[in-house]
């Protein structure tokens, strides 16, 4: 059973220009914190996606041992040491992308993963990029990292590039989140620094990857 191609919350009306540079070149916890409500835009010939991010992780650089830049650059994960604002995508499991902004300035080796978002434009075509069938819980496609770059069309093309172009962006919905609405948790699958409560969600929403 198709969804059908509406969305969950109002949409704005237009989609608006990308979140500018600065907003990406600061404190990574803080950029993760007001990464929840906005959005995540992506265009694929004629075929656009619109989500809105409620739930990611930060991973900082050298003082993170669960993040991929502990130990320093390497060609796998250049792009988190690139100025903020730049996609780092990453493949893991061997089958599974992951999709990243990189924070703080040039160097610095921090980044959020995106991990659940709510579909907002795009829906019959996310859910052929998930090769679903059958019955579909609108609230589980985007229900995790790679629940999402599946159904936005996410691959290693994406590494690397700025996440403020026309067809690859991040924009500023209008949604406005209090302190107390945003949770925070230690972070999800890994085994290291499980004291830093890295994870940044929306509280009650039932979009999240894990509750």
């Amino acid at each position: 059973m198709k969804l059908r191609e509406k969305s969950f919350l109002p949409l704005p009306n237009k989609i608006g220009p990308p979140l500018d540079s600065p907003f990406f070149l600061r404190n990574t916890l803080k950029v993760a914190r007001e990464l929840l409500g906005k959005g995540l835009f992506i265009q694929h010939s004629s075929k656009r996606f619109l989500c809105e991010l409620v739930e990611v992780e930060a991973y900082l650089g050298a003082c993170d041992e669960a993040s991929h830049s502990f130990r320093g650059m390497t060609p796998r994960n250049q792009s988190m040491f690139e100025e903020g604002g730049t996609a780092y995508v990453y493949f893991t499991y061997g089958f599974h992308f992951c999709l990243n902004v990189a924070t703080e300035k040039k160097g610095v080796g921090a980044a959020v993963l995106f991990r659940a978002a709510i579909p907002l434009l795009g829906l019959e075509e996310m859910q052929k990029n998930r090769k679903l069938r059958g019955p579909l819980d609108p609230k589980k496609l985007l229900s995790g990292p790679a629940k999402l770059t599946q159904a936005l069309g996410i691959n290693k093309a994406f590494n690397g590039q700025k996440m403020n172009q026309a067809q690859f962006k991040i924009v500023d919905l209008g949604r406005v989140l209090s302190k107390s609405a945003i949770g925070t948790s230690s972070r999800i699958g890994i085994s290291k620094g499980q004291e830093h409560l890295y994870r940044f969600f929306v509280k009650n929403s039932p979009w999240l990857s894990r509750k």
